[in-house]
């Protein structure tokens, strides 16, 4: 962990750095990612993800890390300012970053031991889009790691993350902009996606994500944005009304989603 932490190179508090990287490197643990891998990771963000893929291959291994988003994007810390932090640390040689790209545009005729996606399915625009990811996958490799935000909660301390995600969701929808949550999937219809694509689920899990700062980002967001949504239909506001009441019935017992996890092979 401090070696990661170290090769980020947080300035300050570390806490929230230290807290998101040990549920990254959990997920990459479920992954079986293996030293000398080829790895690509579709959205890598600010690295969070990368860095443990880059740690988990070793030596000989290699993450090819590509993400929609220009460099500027992102708060507090820019995707460009972290992946030039990133580049400089031991595990720099390691990854390759490439913003602004779409993977539906992303050329190379290098095939990958596994892609992965990790917490970044919630920013497609269309669900079309994703499918059609998984569609290219089949020419460049044989397995596929995924993980996300798991809205079936098992944990009513869960329900406020829960509705904070559709708040935002029905945001993105109605009235434009974005923002981080564009559809919101459950786990079934990404294994239906996998599945239409050729894919068979090997392995599903859940990891457990309850300690992350997330859920509470996303219900302050979700507070933020709620009076924004007099611009959607009546149905709309009254469906977003009950989710906003529900979200801020208990303050004081809140925690973030679960992630579930999903490897699959064709």
């Amino acid at each position: 962990m401090n070696h990661l932490l170290a090769c980020m190179k947080i300035i300050g508090d570390d806490s929230i750095q230290r807290t998101q990287l040990t549920h990254r490197i959990a997920l990459v643990e479920e992954f079986n990612i293996e030293k000398g891998m080829r790895v690509l990771e579709i959205g890598c963000g600010q690295g969070d993800t990368t860095v443990a893929l880059a740690d988990a291959v070793g030596q000989t291994g290699k993450v090819v890390a590509i993400d929609i988003a220009a460099p500027h994007y992102g708060a507090p810390i820019t995707l460009g300012e972290a992946s030039d932090t990133i580049k400089q640390s031991p595990l720099g040689s390691r990854i390759d970053f490439h913003y602004e790209t779409d993977f539906l545009a992303f050329n190379t005729a290098e095939m990958f031991d596994v892609i992965v996606l990790s917490h970044c399915s919630w920013y497609f625009a269309r669900p079309q889009q994703l499918h059609s990811y998984f569609m290219k996958m089949k020419s460049m490799t044989n397995r596929v790691c995924f993980a996300e935000w798991d809205v079936d909660y098992t944990e009513i301390s869960q329900r406020s993350h829960f509705c904070a995600v559709n708040i935002l969701a029905l945001y993105s929808a109605f009235c434009g902009g974005d923002g981080n949550i564009q559809n919101v999937f459950h786990k079934a219809q990404i294994e239906e996606m996998l599945g239409q694509a050729g894919f068979v689920i090997q392995q599903s899990n859940t990891i457990d994500a309850t300690y992350l700062q997330d859920g509470e980002w996303e219900i302050d967001y979700a507070n933020e944005l709620y009076n924004q949504l007099h611009q959607a239909p009546i149905a709309i506001q009254t469906l977003a009304t009950s989710y906003y009441h529900l979200m801020n019935r208990d303050e004081a017992n809140r925690q973030s989603l679960n992630s579930f996890m999903l490897i699959a092979t064709q």
